[in-house]
């Protein structure tokens, strides 16, 4: 029965993998806060130690916290880090991709946008991606403090060289 009503829905036979059928797009998906329920002790990405909150290594995650609202799994992502290739260092924020479309492909599903070191600019531009376009206004102020540190991460220390010759 069912295999037949899979070959009338999609056109296709049987033995094509559900997830290939279009019945099943993203407006049938869960939301995100079963996502969260499903995933919240059963994750690769959860970090415990003792006398500690329990973090999280997900892709995506502001504050590195093991909870719904910082959840790069679920829902709108957000993240301020520094990113190192070679002897260049930038600041990236991660953002989930607008089109929902997206969600269905883990490689296309986030992007990354450069910001500038500027304190000024950077500032200006976190706050209109955030603000300006109604993206996880609740994580704004977060997000701006985050980058701040990232900025300040960057500075090297100057090695002070003492001279030889000077007196004692």
């Amino acid at each position: 029965y069912f295999g037949s009503r899979l070959k009338s829905v999609c056109g296709r036979s049987s033995q094509v993998s559900l997830l290939i059928c279009p019945i099943h797009t993203l407006s049938t998906m869960a939301p995100s806060s079963l996502i969260w329920e499903c995933l919240k002790g059963h994750t690769s990405f959860i970090r415990k130690s003792v006398n500690c909150k329990v973090m999280s290594a997900e892709p995506g995650n502001l504050c590195g916290l093991h909870s719904y609202k910082f959840s790069g799994l679920t829902g709108k992502v957000l993240n301020v880090a520094g990113s190192k290739k070679g002897a260049k260092e930038s600041i990236v924020m991660t953002t989930a991709h607008k089109q929902a479309s997206r969600d269905a492909r883990p490689g296309d599903r986030l992007l990354h946008t450069g910001l500038k070191k500027s304190s000024k600019k950077g500032q200006a531009q976190l706050t209109k991606a955030l603000e300006g376009g109604c993206y996880r206004q609740d994580l704004a102020a977060m997000a701006a403090a985050k980058y701040v540190k990232v900025k300040t991460s960057f500075k090297k220390k100057k090695l002070a060289f003492k001279s030889r010759r000077a007196s004692k």
